[in-house]
């Protein structure tokens, strides 16, 4: 977990910066990402890739990088971005976003993914970097956790869709209440499994943004 880390160390780099985001796949809510700068050479248990981590350790793990991390950014794109850009651009400006909140200027970014940043930063790209990379994976984590808790705070605007359990992925319970009841403010209209649901006889949740029978 430590491998591109010490490479890019024994080259002369010092404040390497992981990237990761959390929600590209939901119906509902934002997408988040976050950048964290860890202790050169220092390995935290338990700081893996959030997918693989029960809620209370995820829970655990954020408060550790926040009390160890040498810098963190966390940043937060709406799912009224998500549905003027679309998901892929939305995901990157949440990147960008998250190392423009950084205090300490990174020298390098490691990206979860394949697809780079538009950045004079230097930056490699790291397929399932999250899973191979502790700096990527604390950036999981936060990102992760930042995301549950925005849609756990949803749950109580809109209980019936269950954002508390589900966090907007389409779940069969979500889906059937999106079904029956149609989207709310915070569902991403341009996404499939919900922008088929803007029928002329439901109400339109955002309707500035979609105009009746102009979904993307």
């Amino acid at each position: 977990m430590l491998h591109f880390e010490t490479s890019w160390q024994a080259k002369g780099y010092r404040h390497i910066a992981g990237l990761d985001e959390a929600g590209r796949g939901p119906l509902a809510g934002p997408v988040v990402a976050a950048a964290v700068i860890l202790p050169p050479g220092k390995r935290y248990p338990g700081i893996i890739d959030s997918k693989k981590l029960r809620p209370q350790d995820r829970d655990r793990g954020y408060d550790l990088i926040c009390e160890h991390a040498i810098d963190y950014g966390i940043a937060v794109v709406s799912q009224e971005e998500i549905d003027t850009l679309n998901i892929l651009v939305a995901s990157r400006k949440a990147m960008e976003s998250a190392v423009q909140k950084l205090s300490s200027a990174p020298d390098l970014l490691l990206i979860d993914g394949i697809v780079p940043l538009e950045t004079d930063i230097p930056q490699q790209c790291i397929k399932k970097g999250d899973q191979r990379s502790q700096s990527v994976a604390a950036a999981s984590i936060l990102a992760k956790v930042t995301r549950d808790r925005i849609m756990e705070a949803y749950h109580r605007e809109y209980p019936p869709y269950n954002f508390m359990q589900n966090k907007g992925y389409g779940t069969r319970e979500h889906r059937d209440a999106l079904q029956a009841r149609g989207p709310c403010p915070i569902h991403r209209l341009s996404f499939r499994g919900v922008k088929e649901l803007l029928a002329p006889d439901r109400p339109n949740p955002r309707p500035d943004l979609f105009p009746r029978g102009k979904t993307t």
